[in-house]
């Protein structure tokens, strides 16, 4: 036991889910996705080599399962290279800590995160009064408190490299967290836009239950800074993804991505960003 690791005190499990919990999709021959109750977490590298990285790590209490999925496309007692995280909100991070106890694997963020993955400072409280469904008004029993992962946790590399993923660069996406990022491959145009942007209205507990897919904005409850949350979606337009792997929801492909995109980056206001809540009446 690494006693360096800790969550937050406010850490518990949450009892949300949806229809696709529990379901693996191979999205490419080397890019797996698998949905934890809500959200989702990609292995990366070929099935059958030990080169491989987990982005995002799931939501509280499902490091065997992440473990279990691990083993099963890579082999018994197989583990990744590093940790990526996109973000470290509670849905992102909640088996990391029993995964670096088991696996002692560095974990790579972004230097804007590092205080809430370091145990510096605690993320704002959820913002039940914004706009949108019953996600939105339960949204106040979700973790913020900071974890701390002491020396395991590393900057993202200045050059926009992604450690053991190579052909990717990382890009700054901030607004739903200070020190978000999304993941891209130019070789095949496949995105990793963590939470920048999602593929199912987030905030509605019957969609989120059902993940009908629709694109949406960053998850509005805990996204802090709509500005900058505007600015990220454009810059992930101007890549040109031919698939997306979002946080929650499905992954969009093609012509229905790009379609999506364009729309969500043309009409922000309207699609993704609410009319009233905390953190919209403070800008």
């Amino acid at each position: 036991m690494d006693n360096s690791i800790s969550y937050g005190d406010d850490y518990k499990y949450i009892p949300t889910t949806s229809v696709g919990s529990g379901v693996g999709l191979e999205i490419l021959p080397d890019v797996f996705c698998y949905t934890i109750q809500i959200v989702n977490v990609c292995l990366v590298g070929k099935p059958g080599t030990d080169d491989f990285v987990l982005v995002d790590a799931g939501m509280p209490r499902s490091a065997d399962k992440i473990i279990e999925i691990v083993e099963e496309r890579f082999g018994e007692n197989k583990k990744p290279r590093a940790i990526i995280l996109t973000h470290g909100h509670f849905d992102h991070v909640g088996a990391i800590k029993e995964l670096v106890e088991k696996w002692n694997v560095p974990v790579y963020a972004h230097p804007l995160e590092l205080p809430f993955l370091t145990g510096a400072q605690d993320y704002p409280d959820p913002d039940t009064s914004v706009e949108g469904g019953m996600v939105s008004k339960m949204s106040g029993m979700f973790p913020v408190k900071a974890i701390d992962l002491g020396d395991h946790v590393h900057f993202l590399p200045e050059d926009g490299s992604v450690p053991f993923m190579p052909g990717f660069k990382w890009f700054h996406t901030p607004g739903h967290s200070p020190g978000h990022v999304s993941l891209f491959r130019k070789e095949d145009g496949l995105l990793i836009a963590g939470d920048a942007f999602v593929t199912v209205k987030q905030e509605y507990l019957y969609k989120v239950f059902t993940q009908e897919q629709e694109i949406s904005g960053p998850p509005r409850y805990l996204t802090t800074n709509w500005e900058d949350a505007e600015y990220s979606v454009k810059l992930l337009d101007s890549l040109k993804p031919d698939i997306a792997v979002t946080g929650h929801g499905l992954p969009m492909r093609d012509e229905i991505l790009k379609s999506n995109l364009h729309l969500l980056v043309s009409e922000f206001k309207r699609i993704a960003k609410p009319s009233h809540g905390k953190f919209v009446d403070n800008e």
